[in-house]
């Protein structure tokens, strides 16, 4: 058997000692390098107040959703504190654990990018939807087969209201990807608007009167004019389209005008006697298979007899 080496405990001792002076001879070298990474970190940090501050004006005055702006102001200051992390790092001299810091913060990063990619994706949508002018909350708009008013604008959807006061959630990446119109961001539109007259109707009369008509109510502003044209000849009347502009900035301002434009034109017509046809189908009861089939049934009676 081996002999067991004694322990000495002063030399246990002795060697804790050395360690901890090297220590303290470190500290005292490395001393204002520490107060200066220290100072350096607090500066930072007033940094980020100060600049979280002007960014939450400018947010404020472009009427930004609350939970975005929040957000954004953390993720700002949270950039600007861990930037002057690390330089604090690098005034210490440690390079390896700034090194290691680094890589292990970039693998846990594309580890939470993996998993999280349509949170992320839909986070990112939600910063850009906020800084969009031609989307803010209070505006009309029609996305995704959905039209209404713009509720909220978060970082994970947007809502809308419908005419029918229900709310409809979308996710941000479905609005930043597909195409949405925005009724309120204009406060003039052109509404169309379908018709039809009789065949025996003097068609310059009529579209004399029906523009006549609908620039009584809807009075056209600098190059805007009321447009009329026939567009063909259907079953049971002369169609044509009328256009005009008003004031519109949300669907519902196009459907009662339109509602004003057909009550306008109906009277007008009413004046004047112009007809307004209904469509009407001729039925075809096919007369001589019904008079083949008499004459069957009269023959096969007088063979009974």
């Amino acid at each position: 058997m081996k002999k067991k080496d004694n322990f000495d405990l002063s030399e246990a001792i002795g060697g804790i000692y050395d360690k901890l002076a090297d220590w303290l001879d470190s500290i005292i070298l490395n001393l204002p390098n520490f107060i200066l990474a220290v100072l350096v970190f607090i500066v930072f940090i007033f940094i980020a107040k100060y600049v979280s501050k002007i960014l939450n004006r400018l947010l404020l005055r472009r009427k930004i959703q609350h939970s975005v702006r929040d957000i954004s102001i953390r993720i700002l200051k949270l950039v600007i504190i861990s930037f002057g992390f690390f330089i604090a790092l690098g005034l210490l001299n440690l390079d390896k654990l700034l090194t290691s810091i680094l890589a292990g913060a970039g693998v846990v990063g594309l580890a939470i990018g993996l998993a999280l990619q349509g949170t992320l994706s839909n986070t990112v949508s939600g910063v850009i939807l906020s800084f969009l002018p031609e989307i803010q909350i209070g505006d009309w708009v029609e996305t995704n087969g959905y039209a209404g008013e713009v509720l909220e604008v978060n970082l994970r959807n947007i809502v809308i209201k419908q005419n029918d006061n229900n709310h409809v959630v979308i996710p941000n990446t479905k609005i930043v990807e597909d195409a949405f119109k925005n009724f309120s961001r204009t406060k003039r539109s052109r509404v169309m608007l379908t018709c039809g007259v009789g065949y025996e109707s003097d068609l310059e009369k009529v579209q004399e009167i029906t523009t006549e008509a609908i620039s009584k109510i809807f009075k056209q502003k600098g190059n805007e004019q009321v447009e009329f044209a026939y567009e063909g000849f259907g079953d049971s009347s002369i169609n044509y389209v009328i256009r005009f502009w008003t004031d519109c900035t949300k669907q519902r301002d196009i459907l009662f005008a339109k509602h004003k434009a057909i009550l306008a034109i109906k009277k007008a017509y009413n004046e004047h006697d112009i007809n307004i046809p209904f469509p009407i189908r001729t039925l075809d009861f096919g007369k001589n298979k019904f008079r083949s089939e008499t004459i069957t049934i009269a023959n096969s009676d007088n063979s009974k007899r």
